[in-house]
């Protein structure tokens, strides 16, 4: 285990670059070491915040009072495929997402393709069910391996176990939030440290059959339709990319959470009350799932919302919020705050953010 000699600030660490210092920075190389921190913190009463990708974090500009324990682990196994078809895999929780993906194509295994591009570590991915464009990490998790914090042991969770639903899962229920300091006003809590995710894929050299119209599009196929395993993979990163969805460096437009608001999942009642073209997808008996770039750009955010200011919308994507360079966390919140409040007035629909919020709230 490894205590950086400088402890960076949480912007360093977070790819929408903000957040301020931390008490204590730890950099965790193996399992054991990554338990015994937080044991040893949550023994002491410190906070705790263990970081992956730091993809899928808003961290106010006092910082987190706290250890912040980065998960150094890489390193994906794959099964002997005489004994197991080579249809298993293990990844890390720190492992980062998009090489766990390039990992299973390079090895004909399907399933994880359309997720493609995805910022972050796999450790996140169980606990939001991550997905887009047709795939959900539920449909290809076998299982889960976590440290339970409240009975200080580690538990394996079956798929049946994890309580998966649209961007939630057992893992993230199980979240409390802390009262903290003057510094940290609160903090989620998560009861269970994800350690490693076991994917259970199929062999092939096709993808899993195209379940977007989108991506159906880009490949000029029909939906249902199955593409070789890389034409996908390709097809989804020039999407995302379009999107500004892929983690690049000289693009600002990619120096975000990702989507920032999840789409909404309302009665059929609720449904009925919004205007007829409203994108409406089936979600579950008498649950429909609405688009929240939609409303959001029906309620009059458009892309570049905010610019010339140092927190705006993506220019490619309305449902990122973006740091143009120089913003603060508090400049965020306040943009995330006016969409969800014009939304919510316009259409009587409260947005619900999808990224985790240390010290800050909407």
């Amino acid at each position: 285990m490894t205590t950086s000699t400088e402890t960076p600030a949480l912007a360093q660490l977070t790819t929408l670059r903000v957040g301020g210092p931390v008490g204590r920075y730890v950099e965790a190389s193996d399992e054991a070491e990554l338990i015994s921190t937080v044991r040893e913190a949550d023994a002491a009463g410190e906070p705790v915040l263990v970081l992956g990708g730091g993809s899928n974090l808003l961290v106010s500009d006092e910082g987190f009072d706290g250890v912040v324990v980065r998960d150094l682990r890489t390193a994906v196994t794959t099964p002997d495929e005489s004994a197991c078809a080579g249809t298993t895999l293990t990844a890390p929780a720190g492992a980062r997402w998009d090489d766990v993906v390039a990992h299973t194509v390079e090895r004909r295994l399907v399933g994880l393709e359309a997720l493609s591009g995805i910022p972050g570590s796999a450790g996140a991915t169980p606990v939001q069910n991550v997905g887009a464009y047709g795939q959900e990490v539920a449909q290809t998790i076998a299982l889960v391996r976590a440290f339970d914090r409240e009975r200080a042991r580690v538990r394996t969770f079956p798929l049946a176990d994890l309580g998966f639903g649209y961007r939630t899962s057992v893992l993230k229920r199980s979240m409390r939030l802390t009262p903290g300091d003057d510094r940290s006003p609160w903090y989620p809590t998560p009861r269970y440290v994800v350690l490693d995710v076991t994917f259970q894929l199929k062999p092939g050299d096709l993808s899993a059959p195209i379940a977007y119209g989108e991506l159906a599009a880009a490949l000029d196929v029909a939906v249902g339709d199955r593409v070789p395993l890389a034409d996908a993979r390709a097809a989804v990163l020039g999407l995302r990319g379009r999107k500004g969805m892929v983690l690049d460096a000289a693009d600002p437009d990619t120096r975000s959470a990702g989507s920032f608001f999840t789409n909404p999942v309302l009665s059929r009642d609720e449904a009925l009350l919004l205007p007829e073209e409203a994108p409406r997808y089936p979600a579950g008996e008498d649950r429909v799932k609405v688009s929240a770039a939609w409303l959001i750009e029906k309620a009059g955010f458009h892309r570049g919302h905010g610019l010339p200011g140092p927190a705006a919308l993506s220019t490619k994507h309305t449902l990122a919020l973006t740091n143009r360079g120089g913003a603060t966390a508090a400049d965020l919140v306040a943009l995330a705050r006016e969409v969800r409040d014009g939304v919510r007035e316009r259409f009587g629909v409260t947005l619900e953010p999808e990224p985790v919020l240390v010290g800050v709230a909407l």
